[in-house]
């Protein structure tokens, strides 16, 4: 890990950081871009299962969004993860991912990640399967929505990612109390 990496601070996002997290994901290039409005009310109403990274400023460089299924309380779908192109390559979706995970292993128990990722998105299928290798879990993936659901236009399949059971270790350099 760089000096700038050790120096970024994840936590919770707060609806200020709304913007923030709509312009993210709008220069990713490759998600689906929400309106701001969903951003600020995911800061708002998410903010407990969903992670942002900070530079020394303050200014959110990254952001892993995410929520419990109500169906299965213990699955957290993954919704979107940006990282700002100056701290792409540098493992930053990982940690966010690690300390998200941890964080909410915490707090509730959680045996499951879920994502759905669309064909071809090779960033995203090696940051969930390098996941599932660091907590040792299998992944399951199947098509979750099809193309032809979508009816705004082309859009390619949604596969699910299924990363489990789970064994959430603390993130690097932290320790966490065992659950009982």
């Amino acid at each position: 890990m760089t000096a700038a990496q050790a120096d970024l601070q994840i936590g919770r996002p707060s609806v200020a950081d709304g913007a923030a997290l709509w312009r993210l994901a709008k220069e990713s290039g490759n998600l689906d871009l929400n309106s701001s409005y969903a951003y600020l009310l995911w800061c708002r109403d998410f903010a407990g299962t969903s992670a942002v990274a900070r530079a020394q400023d303050g200014t959110p460089v990254g952001f892993v969004t995410g929520y419990l299924r109500p169906d299965r309380p213990g699955t957290l779908l993954v919704w979107q993860v940006a990282v700002h192109t100056a701290h792409r390559g540098r493992g930053l979706a990982a940690r966010l991912l690690d300390a998200l995970t941890a964080r909410i292993a915490s707090e509730h128990p959680i045996t499951t990640v879920e994502t759905t990722i669309t064909p071809g998105n090779t960033a995203s299928e090696q940051l969930f399967a390098s996941y599932a290798d660091r907590h040792d879990a299998p992944v399951e993936r199947e098509v979750l929505f099809g193309a032809g659901l979508f009816p705004d236009g082309p859009h390619d399949p949604e596969v699910l990612y299924r990363i489990g059971p789970l064994t959430i270790r603390p993130p690097h350099g932290t320790s966490q109390a065992p659950s009982h």
